[in-house]
């Protein structure tokens, strides 16, 4: 599937997560962005000079992580290539632990 079509998808499954989305010049050459928290809510911040690849990747790690943390995003509206394409990019069940112990 192209990287512009899996970036449709994957900005169309972080609406229904309630994660926003932004394009920001970010100022390092190594990470093209992520996931944070801001004021309890998720954001994903990627860098707007990445290219399609990147920012697939850096969405798809990032909602792979909130899924991977949140039950109630089991019942999402995705694609089978859209699933397959977070599969790949989930976290280590030991990263999900320490991830829900911080967030808790």
């Amino acid at each position: 599937m192209k990287p512009e079509v899996l970036l449709e998808l994957l900005e169309a499954a972080a609406e229904q997560l309630e994660i926003k989305v932004s394009y920001e010049p970010l100022q390092t050459a190594v990470v093209h962005g992520g996931l944070c928290r801001v004021k309890g809510e998720y954001r994903i911040i990627v860098d707007k000079r990445a290219s399609a690849e990147e920012r697939v990747s850096t969405l798809a790690t990032a909602i792979a992580r909130v899924i991977s943390i949140r039950p109630d995003s089991s019942a999402l509206d995705l694609s089978p290539a859209l699933r397959d394409v977070l599969r790949m990019h989930q976290p280590s069940t030991r990263s999900v632990a320490a991830t829900r112990r911080t967030a808790a």
